[in-house]
C-alpha cells in the first residue's frame, strides 16, 4: 500500500467473499471450498471509511502478535472507539472487518489475537490437556480425574498439547444428556473422549475436536436429538462448516465426523415418544433436500430427510428415558456403536 500511494496508485485490499455463493462441496474432500470470487476494498471517497477500519484492525493485530497479547471481539470493538472518524459504531462491521482479515491471510483470527466471547463446551474421559501456567510452567489436566466436572474447552486453544489412549469421540448435543453419560462414566466403559457440543458447536469446540481427530485418529460419533436443528444445523456445522466461516472449511471441519443417532430410522425402531414438526421445520427440511450441497451429496441423508418429513414427527435425545434413565448409557449408545450400518455419513 505504501509503495502504491508513492506511485500514485490508490491502494486496494482484496477478500475472499465469505458466503456459500462463492463455495462448492468437494465430495473428495467432504467439505465445502472457495470457488474464487473476491471482493475489493480501495482508498475511495466510497470505501474510505471501511478502507481506514481494515487497516486500522490489521495494525491492532500485528501490535496484539508482537506484544503475545489477546483481545476479545468485544474488546476490539471498544478500542476502535480512538481510530476517530475511523471508529465503528457497532459490533458487528468490526467482527465482519476481522473476519475478512482472517479470511484474507488464511489464518484463524484466534492466531491473529483475536478471541470470542464464548468459550467452548466441556469434555471428560481419558485425555490429558498439556497447557501453561501464569509462569510459563507445563500445566498437565487430567480429564479422567475431574470427579463429576468436566474441563471446560477455553476460547483458545491454539496453544494446548493432547495426550490420550481413547479410541474415539462421542460428540453430544445437549448438556443434560453429556451430565448423564458422564455420571454414569459411560467414557471409562467404552475408552471415548465426552464433548459436549452445547447446541450449535463454537469455534473452540470444533478447533478442540478437529484436532483430536486428526492428531490422535480418533473418529468422531455425534449423538442429536431428531430433528431438523440437530441434522442440519448442529452436525453439519461440526462435520462441513457453516455458510458464515465457509473460508475457514478446511480448519475448523471434520469431514469423517458421522451421525450415530437420534436418527428418523431410530425414531421407528425404539418406537420412541415424538413432537409433531411445525412448519418452520419442514421448510428446513424441504430446503436442505433442495439447495444444501451436502445432502444433496449423500443419498442416506436424502433417504432420511424425507423419512422424517413423512413421518412429521422429531425425538430428543432424552426421550429414550421411556425405557428408563440408564437405558442410554446400557443398552443404546452401546449397540449403536457397534452397529455402523446404522450410522449416517
Amino acid at each position: 500500500m505504501y509503495n502504491d500511494i508513492l506511485e500514485g496508485r490508490r491502494p486496494k485490499l482484496k477478500f475472499p467473499v465469505r458466503s456459500l455463493a462463492n463455495a462448492r462441496f468437494d465430495k473428495e474432500k467432504g467439505t465445502f471450498v472457495l470457488i474464487g470470487k473476491e471482493k475489493e476494498r480501495a482508498l475511495t471517497v466510497n470505501q474510505a471509511k471501511i478502507f481506514a477500519q481494515t487497516v486500522k484492525m490489521m495494525e491492532f493485530s500485528k501490535e496484539l502478535l508482537i506484544t503475545n497479547d489477546f483481545s476479545t471481539l468485544r474488546e476490539a470493538y471498544y478500542v476502535s472507539k480512538n481510530w476517530g472518524e475511523a471508529r465503528f459504531d457497532d459490533q458487528q462491521p468490526s467482527n465482519s472487518v476481522i473476519e475478512d482479515i482472517e479470511a484474507s491471510l488464511n489464518f484463524l483470527r484466534e492466531e491473529l489475537g483475536f478471541i470470542p466471547e464464548e468459550d467452548g463446551a466441556s469434555v471428560v474421559g481419558p485425555l490429558k490437556i498439556v497447557d501453561k501456567s501464569e509462569k510459563n510452567e507445563e500445566l498437565k489436566i487430567d480429564c479422567a480425574r475431574l470427579g463429576s466436572g468436566a474441563y471446560n474447552i477455553p476460547n483458545d486453544i491454539t496453544k494446548l498439547e493432547f495426550e490420550t489412549d481413547a479410541e474415539f469421540i462421542l460428540a453430544i448435543e445437549t448438556a443434560g444428556m453429556f451430565a448423564r453419560l458422564n455420571a454414569e462414566k459411560f467414557w471409562k466403559k467404552h475408552n471415548c473422549i465426552l464433548i459436549s457440543l452445547k447446541g450449535v458447536p463454537a469455534r473452540a469446540t470444533r478447533q478442540f475436536t478437529k484436532r483430536l481427530n486428526e492428531e490422535h485418529n480418533l473418529p468422531v460419533l455425534v449423538f442429536t436429538d431428531g430433528d431438523p436443528y440437530g441434522y442440519l444445523n448442529i452436525y453439519r456445522t461440526l462435520k462441513v462448516g457453516s455458510g458464515k466461516s465457509v473460508h475457514l472449511a478446511d480448519k475448523l471441519s471434520i469431514p469423517s465426523a458421522r451421525l450415530i443417532g437420534v436418527t428418523p430410522q431410530d425414531i421407528n425402531d425404539y418406537d420412541l415418544p415424538t413432537h409433531p414438526l411445525k412448519d418452520h421445520d419442514i421448510k428446513r427440511l424441504k430446503d436442505g433436500l433442495k439447495n444444501d450441497d451436502f445432502v444433496k451429496s449423500h443419498p442416506e441423508w436424502q433417504k432420511a430427510i424425507n423419512h422424517m418429513i413423512e413421518s412429521k414427527e422429531r425425538a430428543e435425545q432424552q426421550s429414550l428415558a421411556k425405557y428408563g434413565l440408564k437405558y442410554v448409557v446400557e443398552e443404546y449408545l452401546p449397540a449403536k456403536i457397534e452397529d455402523k450400518s446404522t450410522w449416517l455419513p
